[in-house]
């Protein structure tokens, strides 16, 4: 599986301000748990930094470590949410999965970080 240990992050330059950072990664590969098939998805990453931003190699790598995971559509969306929003502790993160049709279904997952209710995470 992915090893969120992958992602690395940089000082944001400009924490002072709330401002959108958007990267779109248009080869992003898993398997299919259970025909082994290979599904396929555009990954976008929108988020405000606070006071961390993602390094884009680190997360490339980190993508790739998916392609040879079974894992369902809502679970790579999720655990990418979860990973990131671990790492760069932003003020908003949405994690957007198109995934390509096969069988004659496209699909699009988006999930949404918040550190009050993620796992693994205390609550104030």
């Amino acid at each position: 599986m992915a090893d969120p240990k992958l992602l690395e992050t940089f000082a944001n330059p400009a924490p002072q301000r709330d401002y959108v950072i958007e990267h779109t990664h248009h080869e992003f590969t898993s398997l299919c748990p259970m025909t082994g098939h290979p599904d396929f998805a555009d990954i976008t990453v929108r988020y405000v930094a606070d006071k961390s931003c993602v390094e884009l190699k680190s997360l490339k790598l980190y993508f790739h470590a998916f392609r040879n995971e079974g894992i369902f559509f809502e679970a790579a969306t999720n655990k990418i949410c979860d990973d990131l929003g671990r790492a760069l502790r932003p003020r908003e993160l949405t994690i957007i999965a198109d995934w390509k049709a096969r069988g004659g279904f496209s699909s699009r997952v988006t999930a949404s970080w918040n550190a009050k209710k993620t796992p693994g995470r205390s609550r104030k």
